[in-house]
């Protein structure tokens, strides 16, 4: 294949109807329509700092699987590798508007197209056009055949020397039960050469406290660095090297904490990507994930590279 992407990733995206106002999202008369999901925020993230990323998934024959595919391609996302099928639906969100704080998300994805996704749909060429994966357990926990990708993807991309990086991004609603949640997870994590997991979601999956012994749990299971995000103080990040801590950024105002972590992940990706240490690496995924918090949607404060350096420029430390 001629194609050659920086990245590549797989999972759900879905239309996401947000409130145009405060207030229970069944007395909310008004909504607007935009593109939502963990991989596809890490995609347009990549994209909008000029790394050619692809998104592979299945979606329904349906408006709302035409308005995906049209929204990652204006976000220069590559979708050739999507498929569509007429037996089952593409999945969707309502979001609550808050005025500070986390937004209320109903999901509507059971049984949709994106869960149908299997090893049969499993493009080897496309995945060998991409220099490095980046995956989640979202997609994971959604069926058994996604479950059955991710690990094939993974074991795949690590089999021809690509990188490949992995979010829990923990969403234990997904899943049958948390012992299942943490077993996958971790069994997922073991595939992976770089993992982001929260400080929160680090203890669940370990039974661990702090940073450091977290990191070394999953170091011993063959991961080579582990970036664990500590919320507006900054993060913690430790390979058989060395360790540190990176500082935050200053955020005046948080206006929408969903989508931070993705804006953390495509920031630290894009600058393993670019060759840059891993301190400079963390410190962007700290300016994306700040950044991300300031703006209302998953995916809009996500940063061209002249925004990302301008922030840069006047942004200061959380620590000082």
């Amino acid at each position: 294949m001629s194609k050659s992407l920086a990245a590549v990733t797989f999972g759900e995206p879905m239309a996401m109807f947000y409130a145009n106002e405060v207030g229970e999202l069944h007395e909310v008369s008004s909504f607007s329509k935009a593109l939502a999901g963990a991989e596809s925020n890490v995609a347009t993230g990549l994209c909008r700092l000029g790394h050619p990323t692809g998104y592979v998934t299945k979606l329904g024959e349906d408006n709302l699987g035409a308005f995906i595919i049209h929204a990652q391609t204006q976000e220069g996302i590559d979708t050739s590798a999507v498929t569509f099928t007429k037996k089952h639906s593409t999945g969707m969100l309502m979001k609550s508007k808050v005025l500070e704080g986390d937004p209320k998300v109903e999901y509507f994805r059971k049984n949709s197209a994106a869960s149908t996704l299997s090893i049969a749909d499993f493009d080897n060429d496309y995945f060998a056009s991409a220099g490095h994966l980046h995956t989640t357990s979202i997609s994971a926990a959604l069926s058994a055949s996604m479950l059955e990708f991710a690990r094939h993807a993974m074991d795949y991309m690590r089999s021809l020397g690509r990188t490949v990086s992995f979010d829990p991004n923990l969403r234990p609603v997904l899943w049958p039960d948390q012992e299942t949640m943490v077993s996958t997870i971790n069994e997922l994590a073991g595939r992976s050469d770089w993992f982001f997991p929260g400080i929160g979601e680090g203890r669940i999956l370990t039974g661990l406290t702090e940073p450091e012994e977290i990191a070394d749990f999953y170091l011993k299971l063959g991961v080579s660095l582990v970036v664990i995000k500590l919320g507006p103080e900054g993060a913690y990040y430790k390979t058989k090297e060395g360790s540190g801590f990176v500082p935050g950024f200053k955020v005046d105002q948080v206006v929408d904490t969903v989508g931070a972590g993705d804006g953390f992940a495509a920031g630290v990706i894009s600058a393993l990507l670019e060759k840059l240490e891993i301190p400079e690496a963390v410190a962007r995924g700290n300016a994306l994930g700040a950044l991300a918090v300031m703006s209302p949607g998953d995916m809009d404060g996500l940063p061209t590279r002249k925004q990302l350096e301008a922030f840069l420029a006047s942004a200061k430390r959380a620590e000082g």
